[in-house]
């Protein structure tokens, strides 16, 4: 039996804690939702997005590549594509103890575990009634060079192992943790929309060399973004540490937040992904 959902994940930014030499303040981690019988046909849109920037035919669509109005275009088809987005925010300079993520990879190994809960939850939540699949999510990384990720994988199982003693909100029925792969964007296409996603968030909390962050792309996504009766922030919007919500929460420059931190009038937790 297949899974029942497909689960793209990539990520922008960097883990390093250089700040003012070249590392970003924060570290974003996204995915990308479908459900495994739509799959092909909900990721084709970048087919459709290639086509109309007239790029060329299964050239990769890298988000930091592209013009601005060409984002636009790309963003835009994504709001409106039959997926849900999940997003995990770390402002790396409010970490209390930076040292223990300086290890290789900690950093971003915690920040999956941030993203598979949310990811788990809505998977739990949204399965229809009659899925011929088996509940689960595959699980499609973007390959990181040089990453072992069989070493990803048993980090995944030690936490399923120490889930009761380390409180860890993974649902286990749909995150299975050797039902983890990776692929590089050219070879699925469900990787260049996670890419998306990732950067756009990025754009929207990390200041440029001047100070500026563009909002606009995070605006534009929130109808695919990840919510619990009309709750955001937690969810599809997950901002790590606790140390950072002084940072996010009074900073004017990332008042596309308000879009999030409104209610929707009878959202509720209808699945768009049908």
């Amino acid at each position: 039996m297949s899974a029942s959902f497909v689960v793209y994940v990539d990520e922008s930014g960097d883990e390093g804690f250089s700040f003012g030499k070249g590392s970003s303040d924060w570290f974003v981690l996204a995915a990308a939702v479908t459900r495994k019988p739509k799959d092909l046909d909900t990721v084709k849109l970048v087919d459709t997005v290639r086509a109309r920037l007239n790029k060329p035919d299964k050239k990769p669509l890298h988000f930091r590549d592209l013009r601005h109005e060409h984002r636009l275009v790309f963003v835009d088809a994504i709001s409106q594509a039959a997926l849900k987005t999940v997003t995990v925010l770390v402002h790396k300079p409010s970490l209390k103890e930076p040292e223990k993520f300086q290890e290789r990879y900690r950093l971003y190994f915690y920040s999956v575990r941030y993203l598979l809960e949310r990811v788990s939850w809505f998977c739990r939540d949204h399965r229809p009634p009659h899925d011929s699949g088996d509940g689960n999510a595959e699980i499609v990384f973007s390959n990181r060079s040089g990453m072992s990720y069989a070493d990803l994988r048993d980090y995944m199982a030690r936490l399923k192992r120490q889930s009761k003693v380390q409180d860890v909100g993974i649902e286990w029925a749909v995150i299975n943790p050797d039902d983890i792969i990776s692929y590089t964007a050219g070879k699925r296409m469900g990787l260049q929309i996670a890419d998306a996603v990732a950067s756009s968030f990025f754009y929207a909390v990390q200041p440029s060399q001047y100070g500026y962050i563009e909002g606009r792309y995070a605006r534009m996504l929130k109808p695919v973004v990840y919510h619990r009766d009309g709750c955001y922030p937690g969810y599809g919007l997950k901002f790590w540490p606790r140390e950072a919500d002084a940072t996010w929460q009074n900073d004017k420059r990332l008042d596309w937040l308000k879009d999030y931190r409104k209610m929707d009038a009878g959202s509720g937790t209808q699945d768009p992904t049908h």
